[in-house]
């Protein structure tokens, strides 16, 4: 029988007619398992967001004049930024995928899922996300600067050259 409105109980179906629970113990282990996929959505979304940052970093040109710079963007995009852009892609596809189930799952009306799901998302968040990256911000400081930048939380030095440094990071420079 499928609900319509929330409602509590140990018999549920979950995203298929095989992943159904009839006992208590089942339906706990049924809860663990939603809240550990909620979380692990999370910990994907921080590793594509990372990837992304540094994604950022090793495709930036070297520094040339605005006068020098096309208008659209970059002349030629290395295969390395190529490999990056097709990685994040990849991650973005699982994660999206994830997190489709779990709004299926949530669409079971089972009260007990659907807490299972948010504090799963909620714990994963405050485990993976919440030391500020979700506003990573990528940038290429001169390398005399590097020094004078001021942290307001970690970084993370991805490359260094005689001319730049490239950063990811969440501060932004003090000069």
């Amino acid at each position: 029988m499928m609900h319509m409105t929330f409602y509590w109980g140990r018999r549920v179906t979950i995203l298929f007619d095989s992943w159904k629970t009839e006992t208590w113990i089942g339906y706990a282990l049924s809860l663990v398992a939603v809240f550990l996929i909620a979380a692990f959505y999370q910990y994907m979304e921080d590793r594509r967001l990372r990837l992304k940052a540094l994604t950022l970093l090793k495709a930036a040109p070297p520094s040339i004049s605005p006068a020098e710079a096309p208008l659209l963007g970059f002349v030629s995009t290395p295969r390395r930024a190529i490999a990056g852009r097709a990685a994040v892609a990849t991650l973005f596809g699982i994660n999206s995928a994830v997190g489709y189930l779990l709004m299926l799952a949530v669409m079971s009306y089972n009260g007990g899922v659907f807490i299972a799901i948010v504090v799963g998302l909620a714990v994963g968040y405050l485990v993976f996300r919440s030391g500020g990256e979700e506003d990573v911000l990528a940038v290429r400081v001169p390398l005399g600067t590097c020094s004078a930048a001021v942290p307001i939380s970690r970084h993370i030095v991805v490359d260094a050259s005689e001319d730049s440094c490239n950063v990811a990071s969440t501060y932004i420079p003090a000069c």
